[in-house]
């Protein structure tokens, strides 16, 4: 080891990582002490412990080294540095580091933990002696307090605080198994289950995965998670088969996840404007208000809202004399920042006009070529460019500084029809003016754009050879290759001219990009975020180019049957918009280079030939301008505001926890199924269209947790594998069936059993065996006694009670508790009326949850006392008694705001109840003593708090834990402890450790619970109705009665104030003022105050003020013939559009 370490060329610079560690003041003074013995003796000890010895002193070295180098902050180069060696290995705070110091690391680990074992790690290593006495030092070393770990940490995890990773490391080592699996590990494990005869057990299982997969940092803990989610059924073993199920249907659910969050469309048919007849659209620009310009190739302008109402339209061409041609526009674009929009006419003109009045402001007439296309950039503080390409293929740019004042300047010349004109020639000799242009293509520009952050001119055209071209802006200073261009120039004979008619020289090759396309190119996009060009043109494909290689594309979109004349991309959303002649748009995603949504001109109606496109990113919809302006529109849902953070996109329905994987189940009500790590909140999994179309109303697991059963509103009960989405069974009645509001799972001796309730108004039972292996199963016979005298309305709970005991609650506020060995009902109950209701008044009475007192239910001793608990209108919750016929206890009002308790839950000792309500309220009780006698004695609350904005769907103990799970209809799923502190949302980009109270987000609540207004305090003065002008002194008489009672006092102004009376005024605010504010207030009391008469505020009446009603009419202001109320662009129809 020695050798290999000293002969190796980065030894002396290992040498020097470690002598730049040493003078690390956080570094621990006996590890560095350690270090540069192991080093200094490193040429005289040859024997395993010198070698071990340098070896960790090497590896602490590097690691330390590389932190270094990286700029690890001090807490993560003390955290290494508190580091101790125990159990044969080296804990750290540190990261997996990669390269050959990681190498170092894992070695040293592997080695180590041999020893520990007392195995020979290496090949022909002979037995050792004891450890030598540094390494026995370092390995009896007490831990010191981490300074990464907060205080308060240490109590709660014991004397010793559980050494963490970052969150991607833990991910990497706990979750990374299926996929650090390589098709050659693949053959290896089929090799392997092969020679096994018979399905594989747990012991055989992990001695498979370690020898196939050589995966030395895998424990078997992690196998034995692996193995589970396999062996779904707990038969204890698996089969090849098995094992490749698994794999197959987990990684192509996750493909379909990823596609699923991916989903875009575009809202169907297009809003469309119709145009009047008249000349096509050149183009559609975005302004900075979320507007939209648009001009005509006649000179007519028109502004447009986001949802297409005209707001403005004028034709900005001066009206020539009948027989003279008509001017018209090629192209236009603004200049926002300063206020100006430019057209390029086919007489040779680029014209200014203000971009708010849309009156001439100038213009550069006579240009050498018409202006097809324009661009504009803003390129700094009062400087910008103005690039146009030409009929012949060039590139022409104006870079320009003093904007305003040469502006300003040019506004000065004389009039040409109307409009201060300045020569081409004479406004390139301006000193804050400079003219390149460039020859670029052989055939018209169909596009020119000025990337900013390049800098650099992007131009296509029809042109194969030059199809797109992207170069510089000014000619590169390339010394070697203009030397070598002298040198073949010289050799030539002569110097190299340019040919004769071309009027602007040509780039060198070293100062331009060019990309040979087929048929050309039409239209382009760049995009710098993603390193990304897409062309398409004229053959009907889109292809995507990396902007720096033009040999041949990185991928090639096929899909347009028609040639394409529009292209954005969207980075943000990593999607490209594409438009064809044919009026079909289409939407792709640039990381799977696939087609994800198609508009088909029959469905979005557009007609017409497409003159000019534009996506907007603000308003997320595309423009298209042909025979009218229409508006294609993303689908999208309701964006989460601020900081706000959810955990699905759709309401969550049920949520559940299974103990075995330590994960937490949500199901949507768009049939989204997701599992969560419980102690990262980080998403493990995620599968969709679990029941179709259909909500999932409920859901619980098997008794071992390795299964989920769901139900739906489609009527279906599947159960699933939820580690990779695969449907394992589905229960149903034949022919229509209603939705399932409920299920549960139970065992009767050694048989196994889901029941469902709901709207089918009968309990549905179904046998589950493994050695049935039909997919879709019915139910078993009904009760006799639900047949004859079971629920009339809907049954929305189910709640059981092993061994025997089941209950089930309906609409009508009915509750039915049933034994479900024999079928036959104990007993029933009807929920009653809230105290002080009269019979008269309809009162929903239905029963949303129910939850049994295991503990009273299930002792002989206590069949006297109340063993169920129900939810009731308003806010009640009943004590029931199931024994001797049912007897009703008590109730008390849990929820304190009147809302429907929606989830009840109670701990193993039923000693507390945690209750859910309708706005998102969470209450704690202790019911120890409650329900015990017929005495009636009101829990007492120990905790509350709001949990969520919506409705509770969800509540699920995790005791030991101390936790508590919660989902609600406002898309998120929540994780707190039993006593209301919030650990986090599930989804949350910030990972939790649930044993670390430094990870959560306590003291801190939901933003959206904190911005809430029914989270806002109540206060009395606010909580008062309005009262009318007649009923206000009555009022005043009765607050003067109760003023003493009251905390706030209202004091009516006397009609006239005196010097006397602010003075009392002031006494009364402070009677024991401060040396210094006394001073201050009787500064001037002795002096002779002269007012000169009476002032103004001595004369100021004082009088009640009625309050106003709260609604006014409208004026009517037909009369005057305006009404300020209605937009001018309303009524007004249009004209010339």
């Amino acid at each position: 080891m020695v050798g290999r370490f000293c002969a190796h060329k980065d030894f002396s610079r290992q040498v020097r990582y470690f002598g730049a560690v040493s003078q690390h003041p956080l570094l621990h003074k006996e590890i560095v002490y350690r270090c540069q013995e192991a080093v200094a003796d490193c040429g005289t000890m040859q024997d395993d412990a010198g070698k071990d010895r340098l070896e960790l002193a090497l590896m602490v070295s590097v690691g330390l080294g590389m932190a270094l180098d990286a700029g690890l902050g001090h807490h993560t180069l003390s955290g290494f540095a508190s580091g101790v060696v125990r159990k044969g290995f080296i804990l750290t705070d540190l990261a997996p580091v990669s390269g050959a110091a990681g190498h170092v690391l894992q070695r040293h680990r592997i080695a180590d933990a041999g020893w520990a074992r007392g195995s020979n790690p290496r090949e022909g290593r002979p037995d050792r002696s004891p450890k030598p006495a540094w390494l026995e030092r370092e390995l009896l070393r007490p831990e010191h307090r981490r300074h990464s770990f907060p205080a308060g940490n240490g109590a709660r995890q014991g004397s010793h605080p559980r050494v963490t990773c970052p969150p991607h490391a833990c991910t990497l080592a706990k979750l990374k198994i299926e996929q650090r699996v390589s098709l050659e590990n693949l053959r290896k494990l089929k090799l392997a289950f092969e020679d096994c005869e018979k399905a594989v057990d747990l012991t055989q299982f992990c001695h498979i995965i370690k020898k196939c997969l050589g995966l030395g940092d895998i424990n078997d803990a992690q196998i034995q998670e692996l193995f589970m989610k396999i062996d779904y059924s707990g038969q204890g073993s698996v089969k090849w088969d098995q094992f490749c199920t698994y794999m197959q249907l987990e990684y192509t659910e996750k493909e379909e996840s990823v596609a699923r969050g991916k989903k875009v469309a575009f809202v169907l048919p297009a809003t469309i404007k119709a145009l009047s007849h008249g000349e096509p659209v050149l183009r559609i620009h975005p302004t900075p208000d979320r507007a939209i310009v648009t001009v005509r190739e006649d000179g007519t302008v028109n502004y447009w809202s986001s949802k297409l109402q005209l707001r403005k339209t004028k034709s900005v061409f001066h009206e020539r004399p009948i027989g003279r041609k008509p001017k018209w526009a090629t192209d236009f674009i603004t200049m926002p920042q300063y206020n100006k929009l430019l057209i390029g006419t086919g007489d040779r003109e680029i014209q200014l006009y203000e971009f708010s009045s849309l009156e001439p402001y100038c213009q550069i007439n006579c240009l050498e070529t018409v202006p097809l296309k324009l661009d504009y950039c803003y390129t700094g503080p009062d400087e910008c460019a103005i690039v146009f390409g030409d009929a012949q293929g060039c590139v022409n740019i104006i870079l320009m500084t003093s904007v305003g004042e040469t502006l300003r300047l040019w506004k000065k010349f004389p009039k040409v029809e109307d409009v201060p004109s300045v020569g081409f020639d004479h406004a390139m000799q301006s000193p804050n003016v400079t003219y390149i242009s460039w020859k670029v293509h052989q055939d018209w520009i169909t596009k020119v754009k000025y990337i900013q952050s390049i800098p650099a001119i992007v131009s296509t055209s029809n042109h194969e050879a030059s199809a797109l071209v992207i170069g510089c802006i000014h000619p590169s200073t390339n010394i070697e290759q203009q030397m070598r261009e002298m040198k073949v120039a010289c050799r030539e004979g002569g110097p190299k001219r340019v040919p004769a008619g071309l009027a602007s020289p040509q780039r060198a090759a070293y100062d331009q990009t060019v990309f040979s396309i087929y048929k050309g190119a039409m239209t382009f996009d760049l995009c710098k975020k993603l390193n990304l060009l897409v062309t398409g043109g004229m053959d009907k494909l889109i292809r995507m180019w990396n902007p720096y290689v033009p040999g041949r594309p990185t991928g090639i979109l096929k899909g347009h049957s028609a040639p394409i004349v529009y292209l954005c991309i969207s980075a943000d959303e990593g999607r490209v918009f594409s438009v064809s002649t044919d009026n079909s748009a289409r939407i792709w995603d640039v990381q799977d280079q696939c087609c994800m949504f198609t508009a088909h001109p029959k469905a979005s109606l557009l007609r017409g030939v497409v003159a000019a496109c534009l996506y907007s990113s603000s308003v997320r919809g595309l423009y298209v301008a042909s025979d009218a302006l229409a508006l294609l529109p993303l689908k999208s849902r309701a964006s989460v505001q601020g900081l706000s953070i959810r955990s699905h996109k759709e309401a969550v329905m049920c949520c559940g926890y299974s103990q075995a994987f330590r994960q937490v189940v949500s199901c949507t009500e768009g049939s989204v199924i997701k599992v969560w790590d419980v102690d990262t909140g980080a998403q493990v999994f995620e599968y969709g269209g679990a029941h179709g179309q259909s909500a999932i109303t409920c859901m619980t697991f098997d008794p071992k947790g390795r299964r989920l059963v769901t139900g739906g509103r489609d009527g279906c009960l599947k159960i699933w594998n939820f580690n990779n989405g695969h449907c394992l069974k589905t229960f149903s009645r034949e022919g229509v069936a209603e939705e399932i509001c409920d299920c549960s799972y139970l065992q009767v001796h050694r048989n196994s059993f889901v029941m469902s309730v709901g709207w089918g108004r009968r309990i549905d039972v179904y046998l589950d065996t493994p050695q049935d292996s039909r997919h879709v199963q019915r139910p078993q016979p009904s009760w006799q006694d639900d047949i004859r005298g079971g629920h009339r309305d809907d049954i929305l709970c189910i709640a059981q009670c092993p061994p025997y005991l089941l209950a089930t609650s309906s609409y009508d506020g009915e509750i039915i508790v049933w034994n479900h060995v024999s079928g036959h009902i104990q007993c029933r109950f009807l929920t009653p009326l809230p105290p002080q209701t009269d019979e008269a008044q309809v009162v929903d009475r239905s029963v949303l949850s129910l939850v049994f007192l295991r503990t009273r239910a299930l002792d002989a001793a206590s069949t006297t006392m109340a063993s169920l608990l129900s939810s009731g209108p308003q806010g009640h919750i009943h004590f029931w008694n199931v024994q001797n016929g049912g007897k009703f206890f008590m109730s008390f009002k849990a929820s304190r705001f009147q809302q429907e308790i929606t989830e009840l839950a109670v701990t193993q000792d039923d000693g507390l109840l945690f209750a859910a309500d309708h706005i998102g309220y969470v209450y704690v009780y202790d019911i120890k003593e409650c329900g015990l006698t017929l005495e009636k004695k009101t829990p007492e609350t120990t905790n509350f708090w709001r949990a969520h904005i919506s409705s509770v769907s969800g509540l699920q103990l995790i005791e030991n834990e101390q936790a508590l799970v919660t989902c609600s209809t406002d898309c998120t799923v929540r994780l707190w402890t039993t006593s209301g502190e919030f650990i986090g949302t599930f989804g949350q980009e910030e990972r939790w450790s649930l044993h670390i109270v430094s990870s959560w987000r306590h003291p801190a609540v939901p933003y959206e619970i904190l911005t809430d207004p029914l989270s806002m305090p109540s206060y009395s003065i606010l909580d008062r109705k309005e009262m009318s002008p007649d009923t206000l002194s009555s009022a005043r008489s009765e607050d003067s009665n109760t003023e003493s009672d009251s905390p706030i006092k209202v004091k009516f102004l006397p009609s006239s104030i005196s010097d006397m009376d602010i003075k009392v005024e002031l006494n009364t605010f402070h009677p024991h003022p401060g040396k210094r504010l006394r001073h201050e207030i009787f500064k001037h009391a002795n002096k002779t105050v002269n007012h000169g008469g009476p002032k103004v505020y001595h004369t100021l009446k004082c009088f009640d003020v009625i309050d106003a009603p709260s609604t006014c009419e409208k004026p009517d202001l037909s009369l005057a013939g305006i009404d300020p109320f209605i937009a001018s662009s309303a009524d007004e129809k249009p004209i010339g559009i």
